[in-house]
């Protein structure tokens, strides 16, 4: 029997429950059951810390080699520190929908009059809130080694736009693999995904630093214009040829996961 057995009058648009108050309800739940459990906040307000401190501290050397974009190591790994961490962010998100399986809090919205996308929209907007907190974090550790920002408040928001985008992502693919495979442990291959795709990319030196095949592959990563259009405010000015590469990637990966997420919500649904 699935939902629309027991709710055939759900095929008619009008009786639906309003979408806003709802999905604003949703969210406002997982926020709160995230705020509820500290444990769950803690690598994302711990990983920010580490990147930064690890890459900067590892990496400073670089920044005195002829051709690096930038004299204060800080300006080129932050974005790549707010990305991964962002990254975690919209997965753990996602890892929401595992808890609400295993307690059947999701049959129970699946019976509802509700239309099916609040299902994912609510954890994504949880995303959104979670990325705020490490993007946040890095930019304050950011300004205490000296960083610069040439492009003013404008690269500021950049930063915001890409961190936000990759959690949003994130959480769209690991909504789809929490829904394939039905319970927590499909978060560790998104983590893993995760870090096959941002650790190949330009996170460290740029590509004219590069040889061989890494070079190859952080040339056609998709995480790399992501990183240009999240870190050109580090950098200098905020250019439209710097930002359209990377929303034409996240526009790209919003509407692949979003169709794996929506074509397991529908599996789950029917």
């Amino acid at each position: 029997m699935t939902a629309t057995d027991l709710h055939p009058e759900q095929g008619r648009a009008g009786d639906f429950v309003p979408s806003a108050p709802l999905l604003t309800a949703l969210i406002q739940r997982s926020v709160t059951r995230m705020i509820r459990l500290p444990a769950v906040l803690a690598p994302t307000v711990i990983m920010p810390a580490f990147f930064v401190t690890a890459f900067t501290g590892s990496f400073d050397g670089i920044s005195r080699v002829e051709g690096y974009p930038t004299d204060n190591i800080v300006n080129w790994v932050a974005a790549f520190a707010i990305l991964q961490s962002c990254a975690f962010a919209g997965i753990g998100a996602a890892s929401a929908i595992a808890t609400d399986l295993d307690t059947r809090f999701i049959d129970r919205l699946l019976v509802s009059p509700m239309r099916r996308g609040l299902v994912l929209l609510a954890p994504l907007g949880q995303a959104a809130v979670r990325a705020l907190i490490p993007t946040t974090i890095i930019l304050l550790i950011c300004v205490l080694k000296d960083a610069s920002m040439p492009a003013g408040i404008l690269g500021v928001a950049m930063v915001y736009l890409g961190g936000m985008s990759m959690a949003v992502v994130m959480g769209l693919l690991g909504l789809g693999v929490v829904l394939l495979v039905g319970n927590i442990r499909a978060m560790a291959v998104v983590q893993v995904i995760s870090f096959l795709v941002l650790f190949p990319s330009t996170g460290q030196v740029p590509i004219e630093l590069m040889e061989g095949w890494l070079a190859t592959m952080a040339r056609w990563n998709p995480a790399t214009p992501v990183l240009a259009m999240t870190r050109q405010g580090f950098l200098g000015e905020i250019s439209w040829a710097e930002t359209w590469p990377g929303l034409l990637v996240v526009a790209g990966g919003l509407a692949l996961f979003g169709a794996f997420a929506r074509s397991q919500l529908h599996r789950l649904d029917g």
